[in-house]
């Protein structure tokens, strides 16, 4: 049984966060930014029971992960406690990109010099849940991993103390990182030089090139659309989780959210939902089509209206949600699934999206896991069809992704799941910061203006660096 403790009066959120960032695999599931139907929950989770990591492109991963996940959720059906955020305790953490090598036959990046592991998530018995309309928070501790009944209530007591304390002594200091792990440039793929230290492993022309030769695939009927990215590099100068509290301030986001693995640190301010699954309703958010926000309020106005009216970027949103029907009616109810809203314009600090909405019901017999193997990774961060557009990623850039374009986010002991999809995101580690930014090229993509979407969604994170 769950010991749910009320935190009064209500904390703030990134003071928690900041308390505890100090103990192992902490994570940060962050509502920076509310909007009408998002934002209400955020959560912060350290120091887990356990702790599992995979490296790069390693095989049946999933699969071990789903095994041990079920020998907790087997033994003892978790339920969720009514009048809570949903998620509770459970697995939570890092699904990068490079999963996808696990999940489908892919041809290996070409270089991949900080190898970010394909999976890294804690088994979190303690939970710091936040309620932002409610205004309310609660530390939950659910005992695990013991089974036994009374045993599992003493330590769900002992580790809710533990969490109480923490959370009313000072804020410790951060342990560095050490120097020995740093990669030295010379190690690193070809970098071109943007301004000052920032750097990409691509030059403007490579860039130009490689977006041609994917309206080339489209014009051959290889795809209909890939998403093709460039990976900025800037030296690390502080800490990451300074890095984050930058980030989070000046590019708030829906799905913002901070993690430790054991090399790396996530930084991120996505706006975007891959999945979530809650009482077997499943839920995807695809984005597709941004323009920059303007700083005059009626040119502002004009280019929402423009993008709400742009053939292509609708016709780009559109392909997607086809694409993550298709994903997920395997695991769904036949005839369950719909699309709730269609190319729905949201605004955001520095850029304005397309955003669709689509549903299902989960059979019965299917778990999240068969959910993501079905639907892993993104269709709006890979394209359609999706495996010839990920073949067509790894031919055409020069590194391998890493956490980009994975997801973070949590699946519960009691079957809850949301994932964000890790765009806008910063992985720090090794003595670098990673800042991959792409977009969607579709038969009538220009890539000149590909190339400056890409440095308009680069924005708020460039901020941050400062």
């Amino acid at each position: 049984m769950a010991i749910v403790q009320e935190l009064i009066p209500m904390p703030d959120a990134e003071a928690v966060f900041l308390r505890l960032a100090s103990l192992p695999h902490c994570l940060f599931l962050d509502s920076a930014m509310r909007l009408e139907k998002l934002g209400r929950y955020s959560f912060v989770c350290a120091d887990p029971f356990k702790y599992f990591e995979t490296k790069p492109r390693q095989q049946n991963e999933l699969d071990e992960l789903e095994s041990l996940w079920r020998e907790l959720t087997d033994n003892e059906q978790i339920k969720t406690l009514d009048g809570l955020p949903p998620f509770q305790g459970g697995v939570a953490g890092l699904f990068s990109y490079d999963l996808a090598y696990s999940l489908e036959s892919l041809p290996t990046p070409k270089r991949d010099e900080f190898e970010v592991p394909s999976l890294a998530v804690g088994f979190y018995d303690v939970v710091v849940a936040f309620d932002h309309h409610q205004q309310r928070a609660w530390i939950i501790s659910q005992g695990l991993p013991e089974q036994e009944p009374i045993a599992r209530a003493n330590r769900a007591l002992e580790r809710a103390a533990f969490f109480q304390q923490i959370l009313s002594a000072p804020v410790s200091p951060r342990p560095e990182k050490p120097a020995e792990g740093q990669l030295l440039i010379e190690h690193l793929a070809e970098q071109f030089e943007i301004r000052g230290s920032l750097t990409s492993n691509f030059s403007k022309t490579q860039y130009l090139q490689a977006v041609q030769k994917c309206i080339d695939y489209i014009h051959a009927g290889d795809i209909f659309q890939v998403n093709l990215s460039q990976r900025l590099l800037h030296p690390a100068t502080t800490d990451a989780v300074e890095l984050y509290m930058r980030l989070r301030h000046r590019n708030p986001a829906t799905f913002a959210g901070y993690f430790a693995t054991d090399e790396f640190e996530i930084v991120s301010a996505s706006p975007e939902r891959f999945l979530r699954v809650h009482d077997s309703i499943v839920e995807a958010r695809p984005i597709k089509g941004t323009r920059a926000r303007i700083s005059m309020p009626e040119a502002d106005l004009y280019a929402a209206e423009e993008l709400r009216k742009s053939e292509k970027d609708r016709a780009e949103n559109i392909m997607i949600v086809d694409l993550l029907r298709n994903d997920m009616s395997p695991v769904c109810e036949p005839d369950s699934i719909y699309v709730s809203d269609l190319c729905r314009l949201e605004v955001y600090q520095f850029v304005q999206h397309l955003v669709s909405v689509v549903e299902g019901r989960l059979r019965s017999d299917k778990t999240p896991f068969d959910l993501i193997r079905q639907a892993f990774p993104g269709g709006s961060i890979s394209g359609a069809p999706k495996v010839r557009a990920m073949e067509i990623i790894s031919e055409l850039e020069p590194t391998a992704r890493g956490s980009y374009c994975g997801s973070l986010g949590y699946l519960g002991f009691d079957g809850t799941m949301d994932l964000s999809i890790l765009i806008r995101t910063i992985t720090a580690g090794k003595g670098w910061w990673q800042l991959p930014v792409g977009g969607g090229i579709v038969a009538q993509s220009v890539p000149e203006r590909e190339y400056i979407e890409t440095w308009e969604k680069a924005t708020g994170m460039l901020r941050a660096l400062a």
